[in-house]
């Protein structure tokens, strides 16, 4: 008998939101002082120009989501998802550890891959483990989706806080430092809750029993994998021949690897429907992850500007100082947390009444309406950019109202994406798919810190039309989803 959504969630659920939570703690802290470090000169930062410092930036939070591919790869096939989530953590921790250490820049740059592997390795397998939670699917997934997601943004409240206040007040590698501790109390919540709770869950893949049928389609596929990856390297070679990728500088660093995001999807996607020995309904279902896919890349393309235009917008725009007390710009990455923490309690109730009424919005609706609210808090800050362009600073409340509409929007499509992809994808490429998830985040973060580039102090006039570029793009593809929301809906074959 399938549970109903009124039942309790399992304690599992719990277990992973803390874990999720410290690890966020680390990730959201460490991000919030990031881009402020690399453009500091004047407290032992870096002190680079905005350009280069948002196109690092830029290609740090793209690596982050974008090694989650391999990651879910290397659980489906050799570790399981317990281990990635054990080791990624060690990971992560070491990274963060390297980070608070103030050894020159490439010490730095060392300690931000490591930790960008570490996260790639955990980020797509809590997900996954989650899902299997609920086999039964359903809204009470995706309400307990939802409250995974309150640790995520609880993690981010306390990060940006904490790691924020000490990278800005006190010392940067000290912040560095804080976001490695977090890392560890996640890892202790982990693995001694994971042995009670989560027994039977994310365990080593069993071994493939091996045919002569399954050793042929395996060789066969094996050779097309193999095609798919020559071309790409062929592909991205002639780009370099050409000079259409520049790796001499870190924007052309940053613009080379949205290439090779992009050419990755989307050969990855054709492999899998050419080669991955799908029924016609499980290829429609991926057909429709293709679909949230691009609408996830440009949501996130918007919405993760948090860390790089909006936290510029805040440092060197916004009125911060209040009764003699001037608030460290980071926190201002804070509202999107603490939003988080006010509505997803509210957007989970409301997804299971509506649910329960028969008239819960298909998932290809929330994501339109998500794109419509992203560029919605674009239009609200091309607004405050007008004000800005005249040389006074600019009322809070713009950036505060921008992060309210974006949560609004986060929270019709984060958890329910995160969901619908454990739902969509063929059970054999679960963790893989969770990771193309997050590759959509890595595209979307890596055009935000591109983005930011332009934010040149000398040509403030530009700023509102930047702006209003995001605003356009996203309700534009807002609405044509909208439009096209049955024949999406059609694909999924019956899942909600």
């Amino acid at each position: 008998m399938n549970p109903t959504i009124s039942q309790k969630h399992p304690r599992g659920l719990y277990v992973l939101f803390f874990a999720e939570m410290w690890e966020r703690f680390s990730y959201y802290g460490m991000r919030a002082i990031l881009l402020l470090f690399l453009l500091d000169n004047i407290r032992g930062g870096i002190g680079l120009p905005a350009a280069e410092g948002a196109a690092i930036y830029g290609l740090y939070t793209a690596s982050v989501y974008l090694l989650t591919l391999p990651g879910g790869w290397l659980a489906d096939n050799y570790l399981g998802q317990k281990k990635a989530i054990w080791y990624g953590g060690i990971i992560i921790m070491a990274g963060h550890i390297i980070l608070a250490v103030p050894g020159g820049n490439i010490l730095f740059f060392i300690g931000l891959a490591t930790v960008a592997l570490g996260t790639g390795l955990l980020k797509p397998n809590i997900s996954s483990i989650v899902g299997e939670l609920y086999p039964e699917g359903g809204a009470r997934r995706d309400a307990a989706f939802s409250i995974f997601y309150m640790g995520i943004n609880l993690g981010s409240v306390l990060g940006i806080t904490i790691v924020g206040y000490l990278g800005q007040k006190i010392n940067w590698h000290m912040g560095f430092g804080a976001a490695a501790i977090g890392m560890l109390i996640g890892l202790i919540v982990f693995r001694f809750g994971s042995r009670k709770y989560l027994k039977g869950l994310g365990d080593v893949p069993p071994v493939k029993i091996r045919t002569a049928e399954s050793d042929a389609k395996s060789g066969s596929n094996k050779k097309l994998g193999y095609a798919i990856v020559a071309t790409l390297v062929a592909f991205l070679s002639i780009l370099q021949w050409t000079g259409t990728i520049d790796m001499t500088t870190a924007q052309g660093l940053a613009q080379g690897a949205g290439v090779i995001i992009v050419s990755v999807s989307l050969f990855y996607f054709l492999y899998i429907l050419i080669a991955g020995g799908l029924t016609t309904i499980e290829k429609r279902r991926v057909l429709v992850l293709i679909v949230f896919f691009l609408a996830a890349a440009i949501f996130w393309s918007g919405f993760e500007q948090a860390g790089s235009s909006l936290q510029i917008f805040a440092e060197r725009y916004t009125q911060r100082t209040f009764g003699g007390w001037e608030m460290p710009s980071s926190w201002f990455q804070n509202f999107n947390g603490t939003f988080i923490l006010i509505f997803a309690p509210i957007m989970a109730s409301l997804w299971i009444f509506l649910s329960s009424k028969g008239i819960n919005p298909p998932t290809p609706v929330k994501f339109a309406v998500a794109l419509l609210l992203v560029g919605a808090g674009f239009f609200i800050m091309e607004m405050g950019s007008k004000v800005a362009v005249t040389g006074e600073l600019v009322s809070p409340l713009f950036l505060t109202f921008t992060y309210m509409v974006h949560t609004i929007g986060e929270l019709c499509l984060s958890p329910v994406g995160l969901s619908s992809y454990t739902k969509l994808a063929p059970k054999r490429y679960v963790s893989q798919l969770m990771g193309i998830w997050f590759v959509a985040a890595s595209l979307g973060n890596l055009i935000a810190g591109l983005f930011a580039g332009g934010f040149d102090e000398e040509n403030l006039q530009q700023m509102p039309a930047l702006f209003q570029q995001v605003t356009l793009f996203s309700i534009g593809f807002g609405l044509l989803l909208l439009i096209f929301w049955k024949p999406v809906k059609n694909w999924m074959g019956g899942i909600q």
